[in-house]
């Protein structure tokens, strides 16, 4: 066993564990955030930047630290290693610069947008936002691409995570989309104007840390926060049956797979069981799920930011409240 220590706080893991799979060993603040990691994803991880941490000691070995922040999910873990994440100023205001960065073409569409309230970005923002951006330049805005029935693609609230590509390319035998282009006109897309239509694309929805990826079967029919979540599982040929339903009353409003505390899957789920099973009696109700309540939504910490700055168009700038 390897022992480093995170935060001040000491672990002990397994040789060839990451940085940030010996943080969520730990839990709570140590663990960074991670907008494209995912674990059941081979390949994902090192995209988004957002996991970078300090090393400040290599190992028992070498004691020297570190001369860049290195991303958490890709570097693997030394004997002795000693790494800062929350406690470091220097995490601190990299994390604010990444936030910057993927919030600049971000569209400010929370207020309409079906992934409020348990969107990653969001609670990313929430924790590392500035109020106002440096720059002046118009966001950058992509045509509306149709892929399919099932799912809605907005592509201008995209941050080129990945997630969605190794999802279909590793759940399904055949990915019909992925990334088209490079640099500022880089975008998820289907080369042909091909649908996505297999029994798992689905799971893109689940795995996308932001908006960009919709069920149209839930499109604008409720917030998150309305809904009560309860386990629910069924007989499946194709999954393990096993889902959250997110219900209002005795309706069913969307089906979605289970997450884990990291806002993981645990499973993935079939389209047949996503889509088209919302009836009540296709489901046996297990009870209501634990959800741990982090979202920038749910956290009810409105009254600890401050007063909004007041915007004068006329003049070209905003002025802050005291």
């Amino acid at each position: 066993m390897i022992r480093v220590t995170i935060d001040n706080i000491l672990v002990e893991v397994e040789e060839g564990t990451t940085i940030l799979q010996a943080a969520r060993m730990i839990g709570g603040k140590v663990v960074p955030p991670a907008m494209c990691y995912y674990t059941g994803l081979k390949g994902s991880g090192g995209k988004c930047r957002s996991c970078l941490v300090k090393v400040a000691r290599s190992s028992a070995k070498d004691p020297r630290p570190m001369p860049k922040l290195v991303a958490s999910c890709s570097t693997p873990v030394q004997d002795g290693m000693a790494v800062e994440n929350s406690i470091s100023e220097e995490v601190r205001e990299a994390r604010k610069g990444i936030v910057e960065f993927l919030l600049l073409n971000h569209p400010l569409d929370c207020p309409v947008c079906d992934q409020a309230g348990e969107c990653d970005l969001q609670d990313l923002s929430f924790a590392y936002g500035m109020e106002e951006t440096q720059t002046r330049e118009p966001r950058r805005e992509y045509k509306e691409v149709d892929i399919g029935p099932l799912i809605k693609l907005h592509m201008n609230r995209c941050i080129h995570c990945y997630r969605c590509v190794l999802a279909a390319g590793q759940l399904t035998g055949k990915r019909v989309h992925g990334m088209l282009y490079r640099a500022d006109t880089m975008e998820i897309s289907t080369f042909i104007q091909t649908a996505i239509n297999n029994d798992f694309s689905g799971n893109m929805i689940d795995v996308c840390p932001v908006g960009a990826l919709t069920d149209r079967t839930f499109r604008f029919k409720s917030r998150v926060w309305f809904l009560n979540p309860v386990n629910a599982h069924r007989e499946c040929s194709k999954c393990s049956g096993k889902v959250t339903a997110w219900m209002f009353g005795k309706e069913i409003y969307r089906i979605t797979g289970r997450k884990d505390r990291f806002g993981e899957l645990e499973e993935f789920i079939c389209n047949e069981c996503r889509f088209e099973k919302k009836d009540m009696a296709d489901w046996i109700i297990e009870g209501p799920r634990k959800i741990k309540r982090q979202s920038v939504i749910s956290s009810n910490h409105y009254e600890e930011l401050k007063k909004g700055s007041i915007i004068r168009p006329i003049e070209g700038r905003t002025e802050p409240q005291e």
